[in-house]
């Protein structure tokens, strides 16, 4: 009987974590569905400036301060992952992405070179602490209400500080969004900007005929903040995408598991019960024919 009861209670177990990771599950799809519809919706206009940026950068040469390739001295890491857990390889493939990078810079940069690193999300947070090498910032509140001008505040920041030179390079390690069963790790230089290879490869066959008003240079001084900051954003919202995502797969997995456990430990106690059942019976038997001897 005291296999039946710990049988009963492992049922009970299993049955109550499998309400729970399906109504995670739940929570999850529909976040999923607004951070998808987010991230599709600002895509082709991401997409859009960059080409306008690479369009207007080929064959004149025109650069901004953002531009500006100078020699490694002091670089900065943004690490983006999530506020919560429970999201399968999601903040594990980003961790480990961004441990390589750093060790490289560690042994890159120069006597006197820096390694700062921005956290965005508390699961790298609490990992990068604890590596006191590290000039660490956290910026853990912006994935609660990931708001566009909340974002491009940020990336001000990162701009202004790449500007008066503080950091020479800017690299950022997310996960992009593909569906919500494949997230593409990735690993992004924000600053300086880099030049469009095959925009380049395409001005030297085809000249574009455009008037521009005001100069090329002050569209270019224009339009290379507001890029950079879209481009920001549009991380932001390519991780939050593939967090939702990868959670609402880990949470659905974890239902199917239970659901497959459940049919095994019912089993199990059916077999657990039938057995007790036939014990007590021939044990009845047993004692009724000792009766009649």
């Amino acid at each position: 009987m005291a296999n039946l009861k710990e049988v009963r209670t492992r049922i009970a177990s299993v049955s109550s974590t499998q309400q729970i990771t399906s109504a995670m599950k739940m929570v999850s799809a529909a976040k999923f569905r607004r951070a998808q519809n987010a991230i599709v919706g600002m895509r082709p206009y991401a997409d859009q400036l960059q080409e306008i940026i690479a369009d207007i950068d080929t064959g004149d040469g025109l650069v901004t301060p953002y531009h500006d390739q100078r020699p490694m001295q002091n670089v900065l890491v943004v690490v983006v992952t999530s506020n919560k857990g429970l999201c399968g390889a999601f903040n594990s493939n980003v961790l480990k992405q961004a441990q390589q990078r750093l060790d490289h810079y560690r042994a890159a940069l120069p006597e006197g070179g820096q390694l700062h690193v921005m956290s965005i999300g508390k699961k790298s947070s609490e990992l990068l602490v604890r590596q006191k090498d590290l000039i660490l910032t956290t910026h853990d509140d912006l994935l609660d209400s990931p708001s566009f001008d909340a974002i491009a505040s940020l990336a001000d920041t990162v701009m202004q500080r790449f500007t008066d030179k503080q950091i020479d390079r800017v690299e950022v390690i997310y996960n992009q969004f593909k569906n919500s069963l494949t997230q593409i790790l990735s690993t992004e230089q924000f600053l300086p900007v880099a030049g469009d290879a095959k925009a380049d490869t395409a001005a030297g066959t085809m000249a574009n005929d455009y008037i521009y008003e005001p100069s090329k240079e002050e569209i270019l001084r224009e339009m290379v903040p507001l890029t950079l900051r879209s481009t920001f954003y549009r991380i932001i919202l390519d991780s939050l995408a593939s967090e939702h995502g990868a959670r609402m797969t880990a949470m659905q997995k974890a239902t199917d598991n239970a659901t497959e456990l459940l049919k095994d430990l019912t089993l199990s106690y059916n077999k657990a019960r039938q057995a007790a059942i036939t014990n007590e019976i021939i044990e009845i038997v047993s004692g009724s024919e000792a009766l009649k001897g």
